[in-house]
């Protein structure tokens, strides 16, 4: 990773954060990056210290290194982790210390090729597009390439400016005080899949009394080969853990551990529609009533949970930032994704597959997770959801969504369509409250196609129609 000539006007943040993959991820962007966060800053009249966090792929540390000497060298303390650390420990530094905001060298659930940055504002929530927006206006202006450093061979005053402290430790004793679980005499199977939630998650669990064993819990920048997302087809061993009685629960994290896969014994790999809705429900006997908040293409079991409690559900676009916002202007209790990221709103508005993982394991010794789903399925029915994800260029993307515009069929897979919202994409609802979902993924080069029906046979249906759609536009 090296200084270049690449123009940073063409450096975007997108539904998390800036993602790089391969040569494109290099030491002069990152400082662009820093440098454009310490001037809209000072720009914004922000005051206190910036904390920086980072994952555990190969060059997270130097990335940090090089964010930590940009923010300094305008004159800003900053506090940089001592070892890579989950990303919910970041924000939650941020939020409850007097920092201006945050930045985390992460690609998340990316295959290790990837690397990037995510900028938490000041409540320790992802920036939203006021904020980016601003950040890529700086970015443009920079002359390019950004000076890159070696901060154990600067010897510039600012780098008295630079403190490298423990985010880990503290963030573990909030998170115990505010679950306050006793899981002694539960069995636990902890997959990190060599990323930042090891020795966090698992030790967590462990310090509240419950038997963990751990799984992909030593440091691989390239996880093993796999990317590091808490899919079913990347929790075998955790699978098989469970499906032999070896442990009573299993918990998953990905790469920078913001977001959990749950297994039980009777379900296997929980689906995490159907995991939001139980995460709510024990919310709402165990706290405050409230509302919850889902994005678009998160599953509406969560609105007949909420429906019966006389709550409201907030449907955003796709993104956490989303759920972010809408869970503070709303005060709600709960906030969810389908791909397994989910925020409490007492403890923070950001993602945490940390804390989750405890407050499951809690909400299991009272209930077995099993039971509270089969209780969910007996009152609201069954709910099954599923994606599809299509290879198409970036450059494209907005073209074949746009063209679908008036290209909706009045029936789809043999169902009259009801209505069509444009949140993100097109979400096609059914007359039979099944929907069908178009829209293009932030992160990489693909659109994604979603459905949810009763059935499974019924969702694979609305799939092939979806990709037919898609693929009409795209030859």
């Amino acid at each position: 990773m090296g200084a270049g000539d690449y123009p940073y006007e063409m450096m975007e943040f997108g539904t998390d954060g800036w993602r790089a993959a391969g040569e494109a991820f290099t030491l002069d962007r990152v400082g662009a990056i820093g440098r454009a966060v310490a001037t809209l800053l000072d720009e914004r009249n922000a005051t206190g210290p910036v904390a920086v966090g980072y994952d555990a792929r190969e060059h997270s540390r130097d990335a940090a290194d090089q964010l930590a000497a940009a923010v300094a060298s305008s004159g800003r303390d900053v506090t940089v982790s001592d070892r890579d650390c989950p990303t919910p420990a970041l924000a939650w530094t941020v939020r409850e210390g007097d920092y201006a905001g945050g930045l985390m060298v992460t690609a998340s659930h990316n295959p290790p090729e990837y690397n990037g940055v995510k900028f938490l504002t000041e409540t320790g929530s992802p920036a939203l597009p006021a904020t980016t927006d601003a950040l890529e206006d700086i970015l443009a202006t920079l002359e390019t390439p950004v000076e890159t450093v070696e901060l154990s061979a600067i010897d510039r005053e600012w780098q008295a400016l630079i403190t490298e402290v423990d985010l880990r430790d503290p963030y573990c004793a909030h998170a115990e005080s505010f679950v306050d679980a006793d899981l002694d005499g539960v069995e636990i199977g902890y997959d990190a899949m060599h990323g930042s939630g090891r020795g966090v998650t698992n030790a967590l669990l462990e310090d509240c009394g419950a038997t963990v064993t751990s799984y992909r819990c030593t440091r691989d920048p390239t996880f093993g080969g796999t990317p590091p997302e808490p899919l079913p087809e990347h929790a075998e061993q955790l699978l098989a853990a469970v499906n032999a009685g070896d442990v009573d629960l299993g918990f998953i994290n990905d790469g920078d551990a913001d977001r959990l896969g749950v297994v039980t014994p009777a379900r296997g790999f929980l689906d995490p529609n159907v995991l939001l809705a139980v995460l709510y429900e024990y919310l709402l006997d165990r706290y405050e009533p409230g509302d919850a908040v889902r994005t678009v293409s998160t599953s509406s079991l969560v609105d007949r949970v909420a429906r019966e409690a006389g709550q409201d559900v907030h449907e955003t676009a796709v993104g956490f930032k989303w759920v972010a916002a809408a869970m503070d202007e709303h005060d709600a209790i709960a906030g969810g994704e389908e791909s397994g990221g989910y925020g409490i709103g007492a403890h923070l508005h950001n993602k945490d597959g940390v804390l989750l993982a405890l407050l499951l394991a809690a909400a299991h010794t009272e209930r077995p997770l099993d039971d509270r789903i089969d209780a969910l399925v007996d009152a609201h029915g069954q709910i099954v959801q599923s994606r599809r994800s299509i290879d198409c260029p970036d450059d494209r993307k907005a073209a074949v969504i746009d063209a679908l515009d008036g290209a909706v069929p009045d029936r789809v897979a043999g169902t009259e369509v009801a209505g069509v919202q444009t949140v993100d994409g097109f979400k096609i609802r059914l007359v039979d409250d099944s929907w069908l979902l178009v829209r293009p993924s932030g992160t990489e080069p693909k659109l994604r196609v979603y459905a949810e029906a009763p059935s499974e046979e019924r969702v694979t249906a609305l799939l092939d129609a979806g990709e037919q759609l898609l693929r009409a536009e795209l030859d």
